[in-house]
């Protein structure tokens, strides 16, 4: 045995219990619809770290009476860099080539990040929420998990040694209560902090921890003699069961969880232990139940390759994309497969080789020198390919795209609008306060968007308009789970109550609401959360007007377009900026707005959809004029160009009433 170099002894178990971790990850990336929360297979590996690392110092400390840390660290460094550097170097390479400068700009600082183990710390700051929309562009995203289990890997042997120090009848149980205590006090800090701070609770590596404990308590205590305890025949029962039930606890959270999921808090809990108890069965089973189906030789195979395959498949996922221009089930396939055969080839030729070699320990100075420069040689390549991306990005054509993405209302710049920070209620005036009339426009982002044409249309010395718009807040009362703050979205439901009832005391000749057409209420939460909104507001206003929500393109326009100007002509993604307009649950939900409005004599809907999207097309732009912004959000300029149009059609509705003046507005 090399110096510094303990094994535990090979468990095929454990090798498939990796394959199960892996696949679940993969499978949840790649969108398969009934595994959403795959994504809890990273906390499957953090247990198996937590098991694995603990009994490797354990054993050392036990057969030295000490830790070499610098054996310890450059044994992880050997294992885990050569491969993330050969990812971060290919990904980057090919990013470089088939990204738009655009789509670029964001990817040298995290794979600077991801080169230093940081890439969890990166996320947290920047409070990129990982099941968010638009998180998906980032390439090294995954990389948080390999910054966790790194910083882990820093604080365990410290910790393991401090309390080996005691003498060796009381080593073990001082060290069981800790890991005890790590895991009560870390799943403390997880529910608590989830729901107020959810990319600090996600990301940061003291708040999982305790995960890692968990596997340490199997080493720890929960290897005992099984038989001793429940007799040679009932120990094989009980081994069995532990180990089916653990994987129903994994499966479980697969399966049910999902980017609506406040995640990790309590939650992180059922996968953890469901992890804990296979790894513990493992460790008694002798080739019985789950134990022997994961040590099959295909679960092995897989096993070896699963750390390769995480680091390939979400930049082969998110570039494969790009290429292909399509979430087709079958781009997704070939991606991840593509994925599997590079994970294949870095295990034989990198991964492998380096990771038995024995100079890194020879000569540990060398291996660690050689480590901290290649990190920096990475750090100043991405820093060479962000300047290089800026230049690009410079160029006329991609500020216009620039531009148009800040071209946002007036009305964020006003402040009316506090996104989901408070539930303060600002809303905005525009127009003379002795006008005789009044408007108000309510809703989220999708109102918020009418604004340049609303403003032209009541842009009048007779009317004064009212603006009282939160984003991400839609006008059904309906309290739902938010997934970028990770919990309810509280703020939204005191902050519609409190508006609502400030927009009654105006009592305001037109109302004009207007919502995303979001798939997060049933019907009957359409139909009656809007009854209930519309019922606050009825007898206050004379006439209140639905804006139908806006049609939604299946990839960011500004994006589509920006690629177009800045990816290589021989690359044929995306073709055309352009979709159908048609949605099914779009119909849905306008089918159930008008179940709900017909509730009311003075409620009737505008669906300006059919001048956004011609001809039963959304385009990214028409006649020169960008339309969309980002997926669903119009341009102001091109929403102001809307008025003339949103005039006529309002002004036809109030035909034969007081207000007949808005027809006015036509062109």
């Amino acid at each position: 045995m090399k110096r510094g170099d303990y094994q535990l002894g090979y468990r095929g178990d454990i090798e498939g219990l990796r394959a199960l971790a892996i696949a679940l990850v993969v499978g949840a990336h790649a969108g398969i619809p009934w595994l959403a929360g795959g994504f809890v297979g990273v906390d499957v590996f953090f247990v198996l770290s937590g098991f694995l690392i603990t009994g490797l110092l354990l054993r050392e400390l036990e057969n030295t009476g000490s830790i070499a840390f610098g054996d310890f660290y450059l044994r992880r460094l050997r294992r885990l860099m050569p491969a993330l550097i050969l990812m971060i170097v290919v990904t980057s390479l090919v990013a470089a080539v088939v990204l738009a400068p655009g789509e670029q700009l964001q990817q040298p600082s995290a794979a600077a990040m991801a080169a230093l183990w940081a890439s969890n710390i990166y996320y947290a700051l920047v409070q990129m929420d990982y099941f968010a929309p638009g998180t998906d562009s980032n390439l090294f995203l995954h990389t948080w998990s390999l910054g966790v289990e790194e910083q882990f890997y820093l604080v365990w042997p410290l910790l393991l040694l401090a309390l080996g120090r005691a003498r060796d009848g009381k080593r073990t149980g001082q060290l069981r209560w800790v890991m005890v205590a790590l895991v009560v006090s870390g799943l403390i800090a997880s529910w608590l902090l989830t729901p107020r701070f959810p990319q600090w609770a996600f990301y940061m590596m003291p708040v999982r921890a305790w995960e890692f404990a968990a596997g340490a308590l199997i080493w720890l205590g929960l290897r005992g003699n099984v038989q001793g305890l429940f007799g040679p025949r009932a120990a094989r029962g009980v081994v069995q069961a532990a180990g089916w039930v653990g994987f129903l606890l994994v499966a479980t959270a697969a399966l049910t969880y999902g980017a609506n999921t406040p995640y990790p808090g309590w939650r992180a809990a059922i996968p953890v232990v469901g992890a804990v108890l296979m790894v513990w069965a493992g460790s008694h089973g002798d080739g019985i139940g789950l134990s022997r189906l994961l040590a099959l030789r295909p679960m092995q195979m897989l096993g070896r390759v699963s750390y390769a395959w995480y680091l390939w498949h979400w930049p082969a996922l998110l570039l494969g994309y790009a290429i292909a221009g399509s979430h087709d089930p079958m781009v997704r396939l070939a991606s991840v497969t593509v994925a599997l055969g590079l994970a294949a080839a870095s295990y034989r030729w990198v991964e492998y080789p380096v990771r038995h070699q024995s100079w890194w320990l020879d000569r540990p100075r060398m291996a660690l020198m050689g480590c901290l420069a290649i990190m920096v040689l990475v750090n100043l390549l991405t820093m060479a390919w962000f300047n290089t991306t800026l230049v690009r990005f410079s160029s006329p054509e991609m500020q216009r795209y620039a531009a148009a993405r800040s071209d946002t209302p007036a009305i964020y710049r006003k402040g009316c609008d506090d996104f989901y920070y408070s539930s303060a209620v600002k809303p905005c005036y525009f127009g003379p306060s002795s006008a005789p009339h009044t408007a108000v426009l309510m809703g989220d982002s999708i109102a918020g968007q009418w604004f340049p044409a609303v403003a032209e249309v009541f842009g009048k010395s007779d009317w004064r308009l009212v603006v009282l718009t939160k984003s991400s807040c839609p006008m059904v009362d309906e309290s739902f789970f938010y997934a970028r703050i990770g919990r309810e979205y509280t703020e939204c439901s005191e902050w519609r109550r409190n508006a609502l009832a400030q927009l009654s005391e105006l009592h305001p000749d037109m109302v004009l609401l207007s919502t995303v057409a979001t798939d997060g209420f049933s019907q009957a939460q359409w139909v009656e959360g809007t009854s209930r909104v519309l019922g606050s507001i009825d007898h206050s206003a004379s006439r209140i007007l639905i804006l139908r929500g806006t049609p939604r393109l299946p990839f960011d326009g500004l994006d589509c377009l920006a690629a177009h100007q800045g990816r290589p002509k021989w690359l044929g993604a995306r073709q055309s900026c352009d979709a159908p307009s048609s949605d099914p649950h779009d119909e849905l939900v306008l089918q159930w707005l008008q179940q709900a409005s017909s509730r009311f004599t003075n409620v009737q809907i505008i669906d300006m959809n059919d001048r956004i999207c011609p001809q039963g097309r959304c385009a990214a732009e028409m006649g020169g004029v960008i339309v969309f912004r980002d997926s669903q959000h119009m341009t102001a300029s091109f929403a102001k160009s809307l008025a003339p149009e949103l005039g006529r059609r309002i002004g036809d509705l109030q035909t034969g009433t007081s207000h007949a003046s808005l027809a006015g507005a036509r062109p």
